[in-house]
């Protein structure tokens, strides 16, 4: 086979363990899986109403154009319809700007470590990947814009970003997109917008006002609860989406997956207890790291990044045997720390027993 020459070598996504083989490898009865940043709560009950209700006509092709969504996205947003791009996760719309603005005479600037997903594209477009490390755990701005180069089409930004939960702030925001070239993209991935609680933040959309070069993305899968659905959108200008949609693939969002994440949006008082709930989580382990002296990143999503005093391995493997799935740090970029998501308060409170008992059994703390 003629195979790409950025292909040869690469390896497919790995799925971590699901609980059901960590229960056969562990002999356990109860594992809770704390890896993937899902929502514990599962979702609204909305959700599960409109499940009993639905009209499944199998033989038929969904919406190509996701009117009825887009219809209810929009009133939600405040934006027009033709914003929107609907896609099979945001990572399909994260796929469909890499095939539409990357090749092998382009460049493209990201976060490290980020969500892996952009560069893994970006290869396989075979376009020049220009890594800016994070600094103290933030986007390097700077040092991104100093970066850009005549070939720079594409420029990546994770906020939060994951792994370490951290928040671009809206003036840094809004001072780089003022700095970009107009003739570059920038894509700010938004997967973990509803857990922002930082009460000095912008909604990005507003900065679609000033900036026609900048893609919001945002997704159902995590606040929203419906990462089995996949459902994710971006919203851009109309001449923005106009350009990308060709490359969308046609019938991409199944007809159920539309037609629950609409009755998740008229929900929004279970997106605001997600929230809370999250925030709660997330003070608890950072009362944890500060009684341990141990480091964690200031998280504006549902997952902490912890540091260990072990090796991350070691501590993931640990965990796993006392029936607690997480990331290790160690396959994230972050060796020394460990990848949590936020569970509900009697998994927390569990979890950071089991992790008590690992990094500390032979001292007299907690």
């Amino acid at each position: 086979m003629k195979w790409k020459q950025q292909l040869l070598g690469m390896k497919a996504y790995q799925p971590g363990k699901s609980a059901e083989d960590v229960k056969k490898i562990w002999d356990l009865k109860t594992v809770v899986k704390l890896a993937s940043n899902e929502n514990p709560y599962g979702c609204s009950t909305r959700v599960n109403e409109a499940m009993d209700q639905y009209p499944l006509s199998a033989a038929i092709y969904p919406d190509g154009y996701a009117y009825s969504l887009k219809k209810a996205l929009s009133e939600h947003l405040h934006v027009n319809m033709d914003q929107l791009m609907i896609g099979n996760g945001s990572d399909e719309i994260i796929r469909i700007v890499s095939r539409a603005l990357l090749h092998s005479n382009a460049s493209t600037i990201m976060p490290t470590p980020s969500f892996p997903q952009y560069r893994h594209n970006a290869l396989i477009e075979g376009a020049e990947i220009i890594e800016i490390p994070l600094l103290n755990g933030m986007h390097d701005l700077e040092k991104m814009l100093h970066s850009i180069k005549e070939n720079t089409s594409v420029i990546w930004l994770c906020s939060p970003n994951n792994p370490t939960g951290t928040l671009i702030s809206s003036l840094d925001l809004r001072h780089f997109l003022m700095q970009v070239p107009k003739d570059v993209l920038v894509v700010l991935d938004e997967a973990y917008f509803d857990y922002i609680h930082d009460d000095a933040y912008e909604n990005s959309i507003e900065l679609l006002k000033t900036f026609s070069n900048l893609l919001v993305l945002r997704t159902f899968s995590k606040a929203y609860g419906l990462a089995s659905f996949r459902v994710g959108y971006g919203i851009a200008h109309k001449e923005l989406i106009e350009k990308l949609d060709p490359v969308r693939e046609p019938f991409n969002s199944p007809t159920i997956s539309q037609y629950v994440a609409q009755h998740a949006l008229q929900d929004q008082h279970f997106i605001q207890v997600t929230r809370n709930e999250t925030k709660k989580g997330i003070q608890l382990f950072e009362a944890f790291a500060e009684k341990n002296n141990l480091h964690i990143y200031p998280s504006e999503a549902n997952f902490v990044l912890l540091q260990v005093p072990k090796k991350a391995d070691e501590v993931f493997q640990d965990l796993m045997a006392k029936g607690f799935i997480i990331r290790s740090g160690d396959v994230l970029g972050t060796p020394g720390y460990i990848r949590i998501t936020i569970g509900t308060h009697d998994q927390n409170a569990s979890f950071l027993d089991a992790l008590t008992g690992i990094l500390f059994a032979d001292e007299d703390r907690l």
